[in-house]
């Protein structure tokens, strides 16, 4: 069924009025009602069924999705601030102070899988529309874009084979168990004392000998795979419930140290091994993200998150394309680092990459200098925001998670600007006091 709306007030006789208790002057009071709310009812209103129990309200499901990656929270945290905070009540369009939590957390992850990455992208279209009608950004600066890539690290711990063989074993044993099959032997005493020992060895770089305890425990996993395959064989409803466990554990098995697109994680089997170049982090383990900002304001026009780990040239045209759908306006010029030459760009805009000499003017030799101020952009969206350390699920958490840090992003720029010009209005009143006086 369709969401409900927040109350009224008709019951609320006793109860304490937001405005009477707030400063209206508050940027995030000014913020809420910048945004069109109503295009959220629009945009959600096919995700719901027409039938059952009343849906939250929808300003109150994106208000907390907002303040969540505005303030870096996790769905328990945002929830429980929101009770205490009445300036986030007022955002999420409720006229009287609340006592108890409005959802359960875990709503929020429901929330998510049923509207979707693409639905998910009108929350960041939104936040350009505010950031255009507080003038935070110029609609000329839409004309003049900045792409890059970086990538989005999954909440994984650093993958090593003994953990792998491991777990997977585990998880083998496990579901067994859970169905009622016998097996032959598990293997599990066995195989966490050669995951201790391997560790170990690993830690005093004896490498002969981890590679030995590594051996015993791939072939105890291959024990109770053939064993749980035997078991299961012409059983149609077995077979169903452990094809997926069993095609990670063959692909595990089957996967060598140089290969490519190799298995990571048993919960998070679409992570790849992705290399930026950093001293620090050599290896990162998640998704690439390609992110459009404008050139001047640093304003995020697209966070689009891509499979496997593509050349950054044959992302650009997917991420221009986004920006162009969520800023509604075709950029004219387009600032790259030189990982993007030989890019699949076909478009009417032109490219600029870093280090190029021939065509440029002075603006076109200064906006392309400025291009570098994109990696700022992305450290605040990995430090401020959600960016860092992703947890939602599979391939359609890494495009929400990118799609919903880069509308907080926007909102931060926005409330910051909301907040100068709050201060310049009260200093000049200041002002206009004391010479009165």
């Amino acid at each position: 069924m369709r969401p409900t709306r927040p109350s009224c007030g008709r019951h609320d006789l006793f109860r304490e009025r937001l405005d009477a208790m707030i400063n209206m002057s508050h940027p995030l009071v000014k913020l809420s009602k910048v945004m069109d709310w109503s295009r959220f009812d629009v945009a959600f209103g096919g995700c719901y069924r027409p039938v059952g129990r009343p849906a939250k309200p929808t300003r109150l499901m994106v208000g907390l999705h907002y303040l969540k990656h505005v303030h870096d929270l996790s769905d328990e945290e945002t929830v429980e601030r929101w009770v205490e905070n009445p300036y986030w009540q007022y955002f999420c369009g409720f006229e009287f102070f609340q006592t108890e939590f409005p959802i359960d957390p875990s709503t929020m992850t429901r929330w998510r899988k049923r509207i979707g990455p693409d639905g998910l992208s009108e929350m960041l279209k939104a936040s350009v529309d505010a950031a255009l009608d507080t003038a935070t950004v110029k609609p000329s600066s839409l004309e003049r874009i900045t792409v890059d890539t970086t990538v989005q690290p999954k909440a994984i711990a650093y993958p090593t084979d003994g953990r792998l063989y491991l777990k997977a074993l585990m998880a083998l044993v496990c579901l067994a168990k859970r169905f009622g099959i016998e097996l032959r032997q598990s293997h599990t005493r066995l195989a966490k004392a050669a995951a201790l020992r391997a560790g170990r060895y690993a830690h005093a770089r004896q490498f002969c000998r981890m590679r030995r305890e590594l051996k015993k425990l791939r072939t105890y996993l291959g024990r109770v795979y053939r064993d749980i395959g035997r078991k299961i064989a012409g059983n149609l409803d077995l077979q169903a419930r452990f094809t997926r466990l069993l095609g990670l554990v063959e692909r595990l098995l089957a996967q060598k140290t140089k290969d490519r697109n190799k298995l990571y994680a048993l919960h998070a089997p679409e992570v790849v091994c992705i290399s930026k170049g950093k001293a620090r982090t050599p290896y990162e383990f998640g998704a690439k993200v390609g992110i459009a900002t404008t050139n001047r304001e640093g304003l995020v026009l697209a966070s689009v998150a891509f499979e496997n780990n593509p050349y950054d040239g044959h992302t650009l045209d997917r991420t221009v394309a986004e920006a162009v759908e969520i800023g509604g306006v075709n950029p004219e010029r387009i600032y790259v680092d030189k990982g993007y030459r030989g890019h699949d760009y076909q478009g009417p805009a032109t490219v600029f990459i870093a280090g190029q000499k021939r065509g440029l003017t002075p603006t076109i030799r200064r906006e392309l200098k400025r291009r570098s101020a994109i990696e700022a952009t992305i450290g605040h969206m990995k430090t401020d925001g959600r960016l860092d350390r992703n947890f939602l699920l599979g391939h359609d958490g890494d495009a929400a998670n990118a799609t919903l840090v880069a509308a907080a992003h926007n909102l931060r720029l926005i409330l910051k600007v909301i907040a100068f010009w709050c201060a310049l209005i009260l200093l000049a009143s200041r002002n206009a006091e004391a010479k009165t006086a």
